[in-house]
């Protein structure tokens, strides 16, 4: 008699469906055998490596060490009669100082006031741009009074004639640094001015206003 063969039959392969019936396939995915193994593609197509993401922010500016102490001083908006007193005012008061410390040197005289001029310029308020020219030479003038007064005054009293021919000539004598000053106001309160016509054009052209008639 034959013996029976014991053992567990061979496994018979499952038929497949056709690739036509099988559910489509996704972008990216490859097929061993049966078993289906998914690649993730980078953002450039296959084989290529994922790239870092670039957001949309720039990097931010450096901004110059000059501007940025600029930006942090106090910004007032001065009527053009309180930019003509405060200049005034300070002037006095270099004057005063430099008769008392540098016995009224000419030199530290204009050199402060050139920043005075540029103080006033920045500070005064747009409707008063055109004020800033005008008072830098006057508060100019008003410093000058301490330094000739005590410079006249040494040799005696010599009353309002002397000293106003002292204030004349020191003018003269430091027109540099007059005309300097005011054209360093001057040509702040210009720039400030064509900004404030841009912006203004600007904000009437997005609103949709028509344009003011002169």
């Amino acid at each position: 008699m034959e013996q029976q063969r014991t053992g567990t039959p061979s496994r018979q392969p499952r038929p497949q469906a056709p690739l036509s019936q099988q559910a489509p396939l996704s972008k990216g995915t490859l097929i061993e055998g049966t078993s289906v193994h998914r690649v993730a593609a980078g953002p450039g197509g296959p084989g290529q490596t994922d790239a870092p993401h670039r957001t949309g922010k720039r990097p931010a500016r450096q901004v110059p060490p000059l501007v940025a102490i600029v930006r942090r001083l106090p910004n007032p908006r001065l009527t053009g009669l309180g930019a003509g007193l405060f200049a005034c005012t300070l002037m006095l008061v270099i004057g005063s100082l430099d008769q008392l410390l540098f016995d009224g040197s000419a030199l530290v005289y204009g050199v402060l006031f050139l920043p005075v001029s540029a103080l006033t310029g920045f500070w005064v308020r747009g409707a008063d741009l055109v004020t800033a020219p005008i008072s830098v030479p006057i508060a100019f003038t008003v410093g000058l009074v301490p330094i000739t007064g005590g410079s006249a005054g040494t040799g005696g009293s010599g009353g309002i004639g002397v000293e106003v021919m002292a204030v004349v000539t020191a003018l003269a004598v430091q027109a540099g640094w007059l005309y300097g000053g005011t054209l360093v106001a001057g040509l702040i309160a210009t720039v400030r001015k064509i900004r404030l016509m841009t912006a203004r054009r600007r904000a009437r052209r997005e609103s949709g206003a028509p344009p003011r008639r002169a």
